[in-house]
């Protein structure tokens, strides 16, 4: 064999053997990426769709024309049961669904108010005059001068104190000659008390043996003069407060709560304050008193924090912004993002292996990403927090969530019918024309028993129904384009 024959002859067994592998591995299964358009044995393929766009349906297998990836088979045994829609695990990650947890943990809901500092109210004291007289020399002349205890605020003349000392004097020089007359001497020592006269001002009468002209008005405790309201040379009647004398080394910060967080203030509850003015300096005190009564006009509940004012730094009026701490406790929450708020209700998708269905759930506090369940969830039951509103998508055609979509009506019969049913009023929106209804099963659209919302063809006889009435109903053939059905006819049950 020459040369040339002997190449051409190895070109050829090469290309032989290049198509023979072509047509072999493509023939081949591949375990590694499952192909969409095969349906599992065994089972009954009504139709195929995209996930993304479920509405439209197609009767084979292929690639979507509105996403980039493969038609899923939807099978004749995921529909009928009303108990919610089956997603593969391939489909759950096409879409990034994912889920979390119900748990009971600690919550703690922190508040955060404002409010202005005040002068605690049982820390300030009077200094009145107990005798008529005269403001003869006035020590302390302004308002918010500090005082100490026992310094004197000011001297009076008295012409009722000057005899009451003369009578003391007489009744002690008495006592030392006669015992007998003690007892007159203690008394008139203590009418001089009675009408504010010091220990220290009798100590000097006594020393001096003459009646003292002037009186010292003594400060009863320590703290700032908050109101002055006599001046030297001014006449005074008994019972004038000269002086009001307040001591700011505690203050109290009156805050005002919403009513909906009210609930969880409590007396001796951590509070701390951070004043505007004071950048890098936090107060700690604690709720002193809850006020008994709400503001009608802001439906506020007022509570008080009493704190310590180291250096009198805190001014009575100064605005603060408080944190109070609320107790923590256990209670069951989800992730914020699993709860769907229609308006009306709280829902979240619970997942149950591969399966998916609506709960409907009663939310408290919400904190850190958290919203507590009071109702509705045990724990342990798994909620979706990311592709809820896909699964709803998917759900739409399968009767498991507020809205259905209908099948098409076949034949022209099929499209003039109505489909009956009964059911119980939850919800009307007499304006708007819509009514919810918790109904019986309907068997002429395949739709178990649910609570869905309805378009009423003629609102104004909303106006003769309430929440709570039972109804018997007619629905059109076909939903409208917004693919809401909408009642023609519905009157309570047993009405003529």
């Amino acid at each position: 064999m020459n040369r040339a024959a002997t190449v051409g002859l190895a070109a050829v067994l090469a290309a032989g053997f290049g198509i023979g592998g072509y047509y072999y591995g493509k023939n081949q299964p591949h375990a590694q990426v499952p192909d969409p358009k095969r349906e599992t044995p065994g089972r009954k393929v009504l139709y195929w769709h995209d996930p993304m766009n479920p509405q439209q349906k197609f009767d084979k297998p292929g690639r979507s024309p509105f996403m980039a990836m493969d038609l899923v088979p939807v099978y004749a045994d995921d529909k009928g049961d009303g108990s919610g829609v089956a997603v593969s695990a391939r489909v759950r990650q096409s879409l990034g669904i994912r889920t979390a947890a119900a748990e009971v943990t600690e919550l703690r809901q922190d508040m955060q108010a404002v409010g202005y500092v005040l002068a605690d109210e049982r820390r300030m004291a009077r200094a009145e005059v107990r005798a008529s007289g005269w403001i003869e020399k006035l020590h302390v002349r302004a308002v918010n001068e500090p005082v100490r205890a026992g310094q004197t605020l000011a001297e009076i003349y008295s012409p009722e104190l000057h005899a009451a000392q003369e009578e003391y004097l007489l009744a002690r020089r008495m006592a030392k000659e006669n015992a007998a007359d003690e007892p007159l001497a203690r008394a008139a020592r203590r009418r001089l008390q009675a009408l504010g006269v010091s220990d220290s001002d009798i100590g000097k009468t006594e020393t001096s043996g003459e009646a003292s002209r002037r009186i010292s008005l003594l400060a009863p405790i320590s703290g700032v003069v908050s109101e002055l309201t006599v001046r030297e040379g001014a006449m005074v009647q008994a019972g004038t407060p000269a002086f009001t004398l307040t001591d700011l080394s505690s203050v109290w910060i009156s805050v005002e709560v919403p009513e909906a967080q009210a609930s969880v203030l409590r007396q001796g509850q951590k509070a701390d304050a951070s004043i505007q003015t004071l950048p890098g300096k936090t107060f700690e005190g604690r709720i002193d008193y809850i006020y008994p009564d709400l503001n009608p006009q802001t439906r506020t509940v007022k509570a008080r924090i009493a704190l310590v004012n180291p250096g009198l730094v805190l001014k009575p009026g100064m605005f603060a912004q408080v944190s109070l701490g609320a107790v923590a406790r256990k209670a069951l929450t989800v992730p914020t993002e699993a709860v769907i708020q229609t308006g009306t209700r709280s829902v979240v998708i619970v997942a149950d292996g591969e399966r998916f269905q609506p709960a409907t759930v009663k939310t408290g506090a919400r904190t850190d990403g958290h919203i507590e369940i009071l109702s509705g969830l045990k724990a342990g039951e798994r909620v979706v927090t990311s592709g809820q509103f896909l699964i709803d998508s998917e759900a739409s055609l399968r009767g498991a969530l507020a809205r259905l979509e209908g099948e098409a009506a076949k034949g022209s019969a099929e499209a003039t019918a109505r489909h009956k049913g009964r059911g119980k009023i939850t919800d009307l929106h007499i304006v708007k024309g819509r009514i919810e209804l918790e109904h019986e099963p309907i068997p002429s659209l395949k739709w178990p028993a649910m609570t869905m919302e309805f378009v009423v063809a003629d609102k104004t006889v909303l106006r003769t129904l309430k929440r709570g009435d039972t109804v018997e109903f007619e629905l059109g053939a076909k939903p409208t384009p917004e693919n809401d059905y909408v009642i023609e006819r519905i009157e309570r049950k047993g009405a003529k």
